[in-house]
C-alpha cells in the first residue's frame, strides 16, 4: 500500500509540474487561470496522500485551506474579469 501512495505522489507531482507549462505560455488570462486551478486541485491530492502515507492529519486541513483558496482565487478572478468587460 505504501508503494501505490508513493506512485501516487509522483504521479501527481509529475502532473503539477507539467501544469506549470500552459501557466506560463498559455495565451488568454482565462487559460492561466484553468491552469492554476489544476494545480490547486493536485496540490490539494499530493496533500491529502501525503496524509494518509505519513499519518499527518493536519495535512489534512492544510489542503482544506488550499482548496478553499483555490476557490477564492477563481471568484476573485471572475469578478475582475467581468468588470473589465463591463468597463
Amino acid at each position: 500500500m505504501t508503494e501505490l501512495l508513493g506512485f501516487a505522489v509522483i504521479t501527481l507531482a509529475a502532473t503539477l509540474v507539467i501544469g506549470l507549462m500552459p501557466v506560463l505560455r498559455a495565451p488568454r488570462s482565462a487559460d492561466r487561470m484553468l491552469a492554476g486551478q489544476l494545480i490547486g486541485t493536485t496540490g490539494v491530492g499530493i496533500l491529502l496522500v501525503l496524509a494518509v502515507l505519513l499519518d499527518l492529519p493536519a495535512l489534512r486541513n492544510v489542503a482544506l485551506v488550499l482548496a478553499l483558496l483555490a476557490a477564492v482565487a477563481l471568484a476573485a478572478f471572475t469578478r475582475r474579469q467581468k468588470e473589465a468587460e463591463d468597463a
